[in-house]
């Protein structure tokens, strides 16, 4: 959340939190955002954008911070504050922000002391460092552990805690930006501090409907890794696109990163256990604003409560977690419960299908994410243009991430580097994140490539038809609002749906030159039209 109340990749509303009245008036929302997160186990809030401003750290918004950790503590929920690098340079005129100079790592103790005096139970900090423009100790030379190290030494004898996110790529690296993170961080295992925990994103890329598990899970066995999940739906339909995460979730928790052998599974890894550490964690982008509905619809409330239950017990079934969310939210009539528990457990594949299917991704509308657009080329970093991701050209689709490419399947442990180094063996689910391969590469199906996407984004497209016929069908059981606003969303999605379907085959076939398969309908619209789709007021862009 930002300070002027908007919500970077926000889509339920303006931020809960009321800086501006902030700490004489405490409304009650807050009160009720704690005990929403209390009751799923939850135990710790971020207050503000990672993207951090410096104002954050003065005295009148430690007071207001101060105000809310008042509010939370009886709930167990401690508060924490990302911090912006240059806080020092910019709050006190200190002429570097060298994180080995002495008295950058006093101002940061002095700042430190002065928020446990007003709240004494602070979590610590949350940094995001050299990453998409902002500062950070590699600006002087200096590695992400020396910087993580010194501000843990800041809040160390309170007992605070520093989380060092790991979403690293620079504009002036040419390597695959899937592979930089690792590239970054691999080297420093075993340099933290012991209050450093090292978070890290559930993919190598940004929070695409699929990846695969972030390779730096399991790499590290020296350093506490925690998962950042994106609870807030920035790649997947935002607020009005019916798209259950918990499936996601349970996916990445459950891949096997054969770090110590088969059965060494990436939520081993952040719960402790295949390492021995005792500082552990789980981070989620939260969706929560000023909506009535807290998420910016009745089921993207399911995403939030997947979270806390997977964050204490990763063993849970999405399946389970999606009928304890619908008994609860609606009724826990089977009538009711069974055909809403089917919709939401095949909605988020169905987006991966009408979206990026077959392994591919980051082909969004740039900058706002909405919407496709994978004819984007022409912007200042190759790691900005949808192109760069899935390499289309006239003799096939998908990026090579092999030896013959990138390489990138190296950073995996050497059982996982096997299966991924042929396209036999790879899931199909990730065939293009992994190989660039032939239109007429033929699938397990029998099917070509070509047809294969083409039958996926059908398939995408018909499940949020169904969903519509399902929720229809259960209009006497539900309430007259929450029905009609699903009612209203889920035409939203299948709309979009046949958007998302109709760009997408209309441009790469301009490149594949090759007939649609028999059944499939031809694009609503021509290319021309798809690229002229304009949306400079679309939510959550910062």
């Amino acid at each position: 959340d930002n300070l002027d109340g908007m919500v970077e990749r926000g889509y339920a509303g303006q931020s809960i939190w009321d800086w501006w009245r902030l700490p004489d008036y405490k409304g009650p929302r807050y009160t009720d955002y704690a005990r929403a997160n209390a009751s799923i186990g939850i135990n710790g809030t971020v207050l503000n954008n990672v993207n951090a401003k410096a104002t954050s750290l003065t005295a009148p918004y430690i007071a207001k911070a101060a105000a809310l950790a008042d509010v939370f503590r009886p709930y167990g929920i401690k508060v924490y504050l990302s911090v912006k690098w240059t806080a020092p340079m910019e709050l006190d005129g200190l002429k570097t922000a060298d994180p080995l100079d002495s008295q950058v790592a006093a101002w940061w103790k002095a700042k430190a002391d002065e928020i446990y005096r007003a709240i004494p139970d602070f979590g610590g900090f949350l940094v995001k460092a050299n990453s998409e423009g902002q500062p950070g100790p590699q600006d002087y030379d200096r590695t992400h552990a020396d910087g993580a190290n010194m501000l843990a030494a800041a809040v160390k004898p309170h007992g605070g805690i520093v989380m060092w996110r790991a979403f690293v790529y620079a504009h002036d690296n040419p390597d695959d930006r899937a592979k930089q993170a690792y590239d970054d961080f691999k080297p420093l295992d075993g340099k933290f501090a012991d209050n450093v925990i090292v978070q890290v994103k559930n993919g190598a890329i940004d929070f695409q409907p699929r990846e695969p598990f972030h390779p730096l899970f399991g790499a590290m066995p020296k350093t506490p890794l925690m998962m950042e999940f994106q609870i807030t739906k920035e790649y997947l339909g935002q607020s009005t696109h019916l798209t259950y995460l918990g499936p996601l979730f349970e996916e990445t928790l459950d891949a096997d990163t054969y770090a110590r052998g088969k059965g060494s599974t990436v939520a081993k890894v952040i719960d402790g256990t295949l390492d021995g550490h005792k500082l552990t964690g789980i981070a989620g982008v939260a969706n929560i604003g000023v909506d009535r509905d807290w998420s910016g619809s009745i089921f993207n409330q399911a995403d939030w409560y997947a979270f806390g239950r997977l964050a204490w017990n990763p063993d849970l079934s999405a399946e389970a977690i999606a009928r304890e969310w619908a008994a609860m939210t609606f009724t826990p009539d089977p009538k009711l419960v069974k055909p809403v528990v089917a919709m939401m457990m095949g909605s988020r594949e169905a987006a991966v299908d009408y979206m990026t299917p077959l392994g591919l991704a980051h082909v969004m509308g740039t900058g706002h994410h909405y919407g496709p657009a994978p004819w984007i080329s022409d912007l200042a970093r190759p790691e900005w243009n949808p192109v760069y991701y899935h390499k289309a050209d006239a003799t096939g689709i998908g990026f090579d991430r092999t030896k013959s490419g990138s390489n990138a399947i190296a950073q995996y442990a050497p059982p996982v580097a096997k299966m991924l180094a042929d396209p036999k063996t790879t899931p199909e689910k990730e065939l293009l994140w992994f190989h660039h391969l032939p239109w007429d590469y033929r699938l397990k199906s029998g099917e070509t490539l070509w047809d294969g996407l083409v039958h996926h984004y059908d398939r995408g497209v018909a499940y949020v038809a169904d969903m519509q016929k399902t929720w229809e069908s259960l209009r006497p059981l539900v309430d007259p609002e929450r029905f009609a606003q699903t009612k209203a969303f889920l035409k939203i999605q299948h709309r979009e749906a046949k958007w998302w379907r109709g760009a997408s085959i209309a441009y790469f076939q301009s490149i594949a030159k090759r007939p649609l398969p028999t059944g499939s309908d031809a694009p609503a619209h021509d290319l021309d039209w798809y690229k002229a789709q304009d949306f400079p007021y679309a939510p959550g862009n910062p």
